[in-house]
């Protein structure tokens, strides 16, 4: 990602954080600006809007799980969460809501660093190159995905899927009855070569949710040891 490619929204009521890693990021060439809370972090976001937001889970007042039901109601801004080590209920509620991705405390600024420039290099290699051999149109009979278009319809409906979703979905989908582990998963769709797979649990959960015709009887994807398997047959 070339320097200064992305500008990030930091939201988080402890100073200190916002001003270290406000300066790791900027040493790696992002612009970045700071929100002390979550009212505030929303109005910046809304105002002009991000490339990515790392968000923290609790503040007082407007807390991080509702600025960021708030910000995947009107915009699709990558979300990194920055959680305490014991939040994992909370953790899995972000997710739910669509963040991509959460960091623990106390974190390394280093791989909040890492996790943004993954987060962001996967939201912006959505589309197939041009003049790629990889097909832009995907169908699993009345599941049809545009990915140049960054369109999903199951049916008649447009389906609502949070970026990461969007791109879980286009990796399965070229590869049918491949088996993934969730390790893999989350090196292939999230690009890190470590984290918890809870992130790849929770978002084919979602996935489930939006495509399937009875989520606890997926017929899409299946679940294998350790991971998932796309049943179809994309075209």
């Amino acid at each position: 990602m070339p320097a200064g490619a992305g500008r990030v929204l930091i939201v988080d009521d402890d100073a200190t954080i916002v001003d270290v890693l406000g300066r790791y990021l900027e040493a790696d060439g992002f612009t970045v600006t700071g929100a002390a809370d979550g009212r505030q972090g929303l109005e910046l976001a809304l105002a002009d809007t991000p490339d990515l937001v790392v968000l923290d889970l609790m503040m007082p007042g407007l807390d991080g799980l509702e600025v960021c039901r708030r910000l995947r109601a009107l915009a699709p801004v990558p979300i990194i969460m920055l959680t305490a080590r014991g939040d994992e209920d909370d953790r899995v509620i972000g997710l739910e809501l669509g963040a991509d991705d959460y960091v623990a405390k106390p974190f390394s600024p280093k791989e909040v660093v890492a996790r943004v420039r993954a987060v962001l290099r996967r939201a912006q290699a959505g589309a197939a190159a041009p003049g790629s051999h990889v097909p832009s149109i995907l169908e699993d009979r009345d599941l049809k995905v545009d990915v140049a278009a960054y369109d999903a319809r199951l049916g008649e409906d447009v389906l609502a899927l949070t970026p990461r979703e969007f791109e879980l979905l286009v990796f399965l989908m070229r590869n049918p009855r491949r088996a993934f582990q969730r390790e893999q998963l989350l090196q292939e769709v999230w690009g890190y070569s470590y984290g918890d797979t809870s992130t790849v649990t929770v978002h084919v959960r979602r996935l489930r949710e939006k495509i399937e015709t009875d989520p606890s009887t997926p017929h899409r994807i299946a679940t294998v040891a350790g991971g998932y398997r796309w049943e179809g047959v994309a075209s």
